[in-house]
């Protein structure tokens, strides 16, 4: 199993006020093995990264609310994300593995959604080997409308377009990870990115903007993942999220500083007016945050 590198351990503040309520809409958690057991045939496993130091980045980052999405790493066994979710409090919501709504029944389901679990996320990147089949999928999207779940969607390594048939027509709410994943060298006419821009005139599609680092071909500052953001925001301004996807699986190369990655949001909103509703008004919309927590 390869080696990835490690989140940057000294988050630094972003250069703009980062509003209260503001939301980081994916991030994991990795326990210690001996507590959290990385499942059989698991592609991949990442260094511990637990939710208190995940507080501490989001502390560094003025960010008060998040969303903890359960790694491919440990399958149906949700312990970790459960027990950080009981850490967290009520400004956090869980997302769970697609495979649970086909694997557990109502009473676990049930016993997820108390916990703060939302929604639930496939995963079509071949690379971590739990993509779902078309059957499979039908069943698990009909238990999450039951659940008023939102279907979250992990694009493939080419982006949207050898999976976006089975999710395109739903009538629940679906979010398309990372930018949708399309090829830059196409720019905003490639078929990824005017497929999302038309999933988001349906109404019930959000798009979330993280992962431009890894996305981008040219490096940092990462200016050519600019006009592809700046397209979906324009498109629907109301149905934009954005996350660190902290502590950065699957990273090649050393991660970047998580302060310059919510100072690439600002580049991508252009004003801080933009990034506030990006950070605080979409995500509590989905999500359901009250305006005290």
């Amino acid at each position: 199993m390869q080696d990835y590198f490690p989140f940057d351990p000294d988050p630094k503040p972003p250069s703009f006020a980062v509003p209260p309520g503001a939301t980081d809409c994916q991030f994991h958690v990795f326990g210690p093995p001996s507590l959290y057991p990385v499942r059989a045939g698991a592609a991949y496993q990442m260094p511990q990264a637990t939710f208190a130091e995940a507080q501490r980045m989001h502390q560094a980052l003025g960010i008060e609310r998040g969303v903890i999405v359960q790694s491919t790493t440990y399958g149906t066994d949700h312990r970790v994300l459960l027990d950080a979710l009981a850490q967290a409090g009520q400004g956090f919501r869980g997302c769970a593995i697609g495979s649970v709504l086909n694997e557990l029944d109502d009473r676990e389901l049930a016993r997820l959604d108390a916990a703060g679990i939302r929604g639930a996320r496939f995963n079509f990147l071949g690379a971590v080997n739990l993509a779902p089949d078309e059957k499979g999928f039908a069943r698990a999207v009909s238990r999450a409308a039951e659940l008023g779940w939102y279907v979250k969607i992990q694009p493939g390594q080419n982006g949207i377009m050898d999976s976006v048939a089975l999710y395109e027509d739903l009538d629940v709410p679906v979010v398309i990870d990372h930018i949708g994943r399309p090829n830059l060298a196409e720019g905003i006419e490639g078929p990824t990115v005017r497929k999302v821009a038309q999933l988001l005139e349906r109404g019930n599609v959000w798009v979330m903007l993280s992962n431009g680092h890894k996305i981008s071909r040219n490096g940092p500052p990462w200016d050519d993942v600019l006009p592809i953001a700046q397209a979906y925001i324009r498109a629907a301004p109301d149905r934009v999220l954005w996350a660190s996807d902290w502590p950065h699986p699957l990273s090649k190369t050393p991660p970047p500083n998580d302060g310059d990655l919510m100072d690439l949001l600002l580049r991508y909103a252009g004003d801080e007016d933009d990034a506030r509703r990006i950070l605080v008004d979409n995500p509590a919309q989905l999500f359901g945050f009250a305006a005290s927590e």
